[in-house]
């Protein structure tokens, strides 16, 4: 397994670990951190076994999915999480997505995750478009997407069946040729 770290300004990406169970659980089990994912908050338990699944997933020959803890790179604490996975029939495509604790929320660390995705999907995997799917209603996502330079492509109706009924999703994608010219 090819151990993954991604280091920004203010945010690094590493592998998720068993000790994270804890500081992602105050995402996932956060009802305003949840707000505009398709679940409701999740149990400790449910958490665990999303890590357990991401550190077989890390395993995977080819790796399709990469779950990573979100680092805030000034004190080390497990601030968000991060997920690319690349398509089994598109190879050269992932799909992302992301959350960060709401303490964080408006300091511009959506745009920094986002950038730092981009990064190591076009550098580090050599991947060809990454692109993301928000709730419409998630205007933060929206902007922060925009930021880090993804484009805005269409509304995919009914999307996604939440707790509250079927969602849409408004599209965003980056395409690597794109992304090097900014």
């Amino acid at each position: 397994m090819c151990e993954v770290v991604c280091k920004g300004e203010r945010l690094w990406l590493r592998e998720v670990a068993e000790s994270d169970v804890e500081p992602l659980h105050a995402i996932y089990g956060d009802p305003a951190a949840t707000e505009h994912l398709p679940f409701p908050p999740r149990t400790v338990e449910q958490v665990a076994e999303v890590v357990r699944r991401a550190l077989r997933a890390a395993a995977e020959q080819p790796r399709r999915l990469y779950a990573l803890a979100v680092v805030d790179a000034a004190d080390q604490d497990v601030i968000g999480v991060a997920r690319l996975h690349i398509e089994a029939d598109r190879p050269h495509s992932a799909e992302i997505g992301l959350g960060l604790r709401p303490d964080h929320w408006g300091r511009g660390m959506g745009t920094d995750l986002v950038r730092l995705l981009l990064s190591f999907g076009f550098k580090q995997l050599g991947l060809h478009r990454i692109w993301g799917a928000r709730a419409p209603a998630n205007l933060p996502a929206q902007l922060a997407l925009l930021t880090a330079g993804m484009v805005e492509e269409g509304r995919l109706r009914h999307h996604v069946a939440t707790p509250d009924g079927w969602r849409d999703s408004v599209i965003h994608a980056a395409i690597v040729d794109e992304w090097r010219g900014r």
